[in-house]
């Protein structure tokens, strides 16, 4: 429903419609009937004055009426459009993104450095697990093994710069890809992800400290590279790096 502020304004359009209608009205009377010999007096005047408020005022409020009805009716539409997209941006982004970490999820981690392979771009690929993560959350409860990944995802997503990926498989599993990385800096960018996960501050509601340790499986990616088959071959280093001890950096084939 029009609001009584915005039904005002309409009767006051249409009443000055029907004001302005009278005076053309009249205009057009003592202007043109003394020309045909004509006098404007008794029902002649009366229907120069009674038929433009008559007519003008009516057709006009219901014209006024429904302008602003559209006016109305535009508006809300815009606001609708505007909140749409807004829900459109955030449900792409939901889609985009881990619901509890905040970085990519395991579709979108994947389908990027896909993307990031066919553009030619080389690097550094990490496949991380947490150890013992089972562990926390049976012993601390899983609001602290949520808070431990929710940890974890800030620390990867401040170590990614712009042409760097970093995402959430699932569980206690993460990736990390460093575009442009040389070959010869891996083992020192992984030595400094996996004690930066090692000096996670994580505590109890006991306020007892939750020790957080990551393994590392990596590989160097070349130019052109496999997303599928690297991402494999970082998993297997992973186990690797596993077996070797966990809280360690495996590193094509080696353990270090």
């Amino acid at each position: 429903m029009i609001r009584r502020s915005a039904m005002r304004v309409v009767l006051f359009k249409a009443v000055l419609s029907g004001l302005l209608s009278l005076a053309a009205s009249l205009a057009i009377c003592f202007s043109i009937v003394p020309l045909l010999g004509g006098q404007v007096d008794g029902a002649g005047l009366l229907m120069a004055i009674v038929c433009p408020l008559t007519i003008a005022i009516p057709v006009s409020a219901v014209h006024f009426h429904q302008s602003e009805k559209l006016r109305r009716a535009e508006a809300t539409a815009a606001t609708a459009l505007v909140r749409l997209a807004k829900i459109y941006e955030e449900l792409r982004a939901q889609s985009r993104l881990d619901g509890l970490t905040g970085i990519l999820n395991r579709q979108t981690f994947q389908k990027e450095l896909a993307d990031i392979s066919r553009m030619g771009t080389s690097g550094g690929l990490l496949f991380l697990d947490l150890d013992h993560f089972k562990s926390i959350n049976d012993r601390y409860g899983h609001a602290i093994g949520d808070e431990v990944l929710r940890k974890v995802g800030q620390l990867l997503s401040a170590h990614c710069g712009s042409g760097d990926l970093t995402g959430r498989l699932g569980g206690e599993e993460f990736v990390l890809f460093f575009g442009d990385l040389a070959a010869e800096d891996m083992f020192g960018r992984c030595e400094e992800v996996r004690l930066a996960i090692a000096q996670l501050d994580v505590r109890a509601s006991t306020g007892a400290i939750v020790r957080v340790s990551a393994s590392i499986g990596a590989v160097y990616c070349e130019a052109g590279f496999d997303a599928e088959g690297c991402l494999g071959d970082a998993d297997r280093n992973l186990y690797a790096a596993k077996a070797g001890g966990r809280n360690t950096v495996a590193l094509a084939g080696s353990d270090f």
